[in-house]
């Protein structure tokens, strides 16, 4: 049995489609290793799972992350509760904080360069979320800043994280 088929149903998902930056990636996973969160990761990686950039973010917790990997977005959609799905892009205006989020949901990033695309978008316009900020000169937060904020709000919101 893999450590990926012992994820919890009540684990919370970030979900990284198709990710470009080793770091980022590193740094999220690391995220979900402390916080019990599992981690999927939508091909095609902008990188290798071998990447020194990518262990050394995460530095010695790689054995302690839930990760799944999956080969596309339709591929993903197929084995999840679609009321279970978060995205979040800068071109929404509906606050991250006003998501009502529950354990088990999928809290779903885009590549750092372009964000998710226009078609899921779309499909899930009424799922969208933004991370406010008030400074319309800067046009997005570092896609590991996001994925930390987001998680957390629903940690706090579901008490989850309480000892």
């Amino acid at each position: 049995m893999h450590k990926s088929d012992l994820i919890p149903s009540d684990s919370f998902h970030i979900v990284l489609v198709e990710p470009e930056i080793p770091p980022n990636t590193g740094s999220i996973a690391r995220l979900c290793g402390s916080t019990n969160t599992t981690l999927d990761l939508i091909r095609p990686l902008g990188f290798s799972t071998d990447d020194k950039h990518l262990k050394r973010a995460g530095l010695d917790y790689w054995p302690h992350v839930n990760i799944r990997y999956w080969d596309d977005f339709d591929t993903f959609l197929e084995s999840v509760d679609e009321r279970k799905l978060f995205l979040f892009t800068t071109k929404s205006t509906s606050p991250h904080y006003e998501a009502r989020y529950q354990p088990g949901d999928y809290l779903i990033f885009g590549k750092e360069t372009k964000g998710l695309p226009e078609e899921i978008l779309a499909l899930y316009h009424d799922r969208c979320y933004t991370i406010p900020m008030s400074n319309e000169n800067i046009r997005s937060l570092n896609l590991a800043m996001s994925a930390g904020i987001v998680l957390y709000e629903a940690l706090r919101q579901t008490q989850y994280c309480k000892k």
